[in-house]
């Protein structure tokens, strides 16, 4: 059981190292306009910090329960969350009804005031279920607060809404009058 432990606490490990380098600093590796870089030259980097090989690092690509990543012809990238500059092409989702969005309980407070921004992304990040915005809101809080956008009639208001993984969905920013805050619990 403890190597099982060891062994998932290295893959959380390696793949915030490379969310780091793909999203927001790739120190010395080349990334092309779409966010690509060399995948051996990643794995070289992420072996000399952490002792792992392609078959771990594949592994974390494809079983990821958001799916970060996307790998093309010895190529890698992250999805979405990008800091750095980089063409993603995303199609336009026109059939989503409500999306949500897990945060802070103070963060809500601001957000259902000011609307949601991507502060130092590139896009707002939605999520298409209650369950995987709290999924998200855990990362920040025990206690997250789950905010419900509606899709439909922000639609009508001009709103682009794009579906980046089957977890993720992005929006430039969304005004706090399509943003509700979702009753929990009995």
């Amino acid at each position: 059981m403890a190597v099982k432990l060891m062994k998932n606490d290295l893959r959380v490990k390696v793949s915030r190292y490379m969310s780091y380098l793909l999203r927001h600093n790739p120190k010395d590796l080349f990334v092309d306009e779409y966010g690509f870089v060399d995948l051996d030259k990643l794995i070289e980097k992420l072996n000399q910090c952490f002792g792992v090989d392609k078959i771990f690092v594949l592994d974390i690509v494809e079983k990821s329960g958001r799916k970060r990543f996307e790998v093309v012809e010895n190529k890698i990238r992250a999805l979405y969350g990008h800091t750095i500059l980089v063409k993603l092409e995303f199609e336009e989702d026109k059939t989503v009804k409500v999306l949500y969005h897990g945060t802070t309980p103070g963060a809500a407070s601001k957000i259902l005031r000011k609307g949601l921004k991507p502060m130092k992304r590139r896009w707002v990040h939605l999520s298409p279920t209650v369950e995987v915005a709290r999924e998200v809101g855990m990362r920040r809080t025990r206690s997250p607060t789950i905010l419900e956008i509606d899709v439909e009639v922000a639609r009508k208001n001009r709103l682009k809404f794009f579906r980046a993984t089957e977890k993720v969905y992005l929006c430039k920013s969304i005004p706090p009058k399509h943003i509700r805050l979702v009753k929990l619990g009995a």
